[in-house]
């Protein structure tokens, strides 16, 4: 590790390029310019390591080599007993790790101290998902009004494709190739994945492509495929309302987000195929673990289907003499 007093070639310090806020600035660049991480996944990381430093600054840790697995160890099961999941502290833990990885290569630090700091376990929640006849019931709204238009697109495109809602505003309008049925999407890690749309998905992007150019407000320049009122790209919140809002009036009573049509597209997959590794590929999920989740959904599907289906699953009364 390098002495805290070493200057580099612009006279700054190890200690201040160790100093929390120094710190995450040379990380967040790093991320954005060499790991070429979107603007959001860079946003997530910062956010989750400005939780850690300011846990460590209450503990009177000066700046990141004050960090060792015993106060982080401390951090994390104060945090998990404020009410933070053990998923979301895993995912602190990873972006702190990665943040000490590349601390040690620009040998700052000699160590990473949460090498070996394991997350809380939660109870394993099943993910929620909608029936397959309330998706319907979403889509039964119809107008030319131009926003229910789009709307209807975009939802029909997240349940269609089980995309992420990062990934459906970041589409552009050549990102759709209705000749073929796909639709080209960058995920996480910028890594491209190029997936099948469903008929009547293909169906409402087509009436949506018809109707965009009202939109845009003369910028014809915008690439967005989905256009808020002011012709620029659909924000991730405007997409959350307005799926709210169109549940509500389609009276499902559920509480509707973008991220429940994915969960349910992965349920509803696997329910039909039953193949967890296609199901993996189109979530675009790294690892089949984050996938084998919704085996437990279809798991309880088939145990329904059992108990109605099987002639000796039911259990029948017992006869009065016995």
């Amino acid at each position: 590790m390098s002495d805290k007093k070493t200057t580099d070639q612009s006279g700054i310090t190890t200690q201040d390029r160790l100093q929390f806020g120094h710190a995450l600035d040379e990380f967040s660049d790093y991320l954005s310019i060499q790991k070429r991480y979107s603007p959001h996944t860079v946003k997530s990381y910062c956010r989750d390591l400005g939780e850690v430093a300011a846990a460590l600054q209450k503990h009177g840790i000066a700046d990141w080599s004050g960090a060792n697995p015993f106060n982080m160890r401390t951090v994390i099961a104060s945090q998990h007993a404020e009410g933070l999941s053990g998923r979301s502290l895993a995912r602190r833990l990873s972006a702190v790790r990665s943040l000490f990885k590349f601390l040690i290569k620009q040998k700052l630090v000699a160590v990473n101290p949460v090498a070996d700091v394991p997350a809380p376990k939660d109870e394993h929640g099943l993910p929620e998902t909608l029936q397959i006849e309330d998706i319907q019931r979403l889509f039964t709204l119809k107008s030319d009004e131009v926003l229910l238009v789009r709307d209807t697109a975009l939802f029909e495109l997240i349940y269609s494709s089980g995309l992420r809602l990062a990934e459906v505003v970041a589409l552009d309008n050549d990102s759709i190739d209705e000749i073929h049925g796909q639709v080209r999407v960058t995920g996480k890690g910028s890594k491209t994945r190029v997936l099948p749309v469903g008929r009547q998905a293909l169906a409402a992007l087509s009436e949506w492509k018809k109707r965009r150019l009202e939109m845009l407000r003369g910028n014809t320049l915008e690439p967005a495929l989905f256009v808020s009122r002011r012709g620029t790209r659909l924000s991730a919140r405007s997409v959350q309302q307005r799926l709210k809002s169109l549940a509500q009036k389609t009276g499902i009573a559920q509480n509707v987000y973008p991220h429940l049509l994915r969960h349910s597209f992965a349920s509803h997959l696997l329910e039909s195929s039953g193949d967890l590794r296609a199901v993996q590929e189109l979530l675009g999920h790294a690892d089949i673990s984050t996938t084998q989740v919704y085996t437990h959904l279809d798991f309880q599907h088939l145990a329904r289907v059992y108990e109605r289906a099987h002639p000796r699953a039911t259990k029948k009364p017992l006869a009065a003499d016995e």
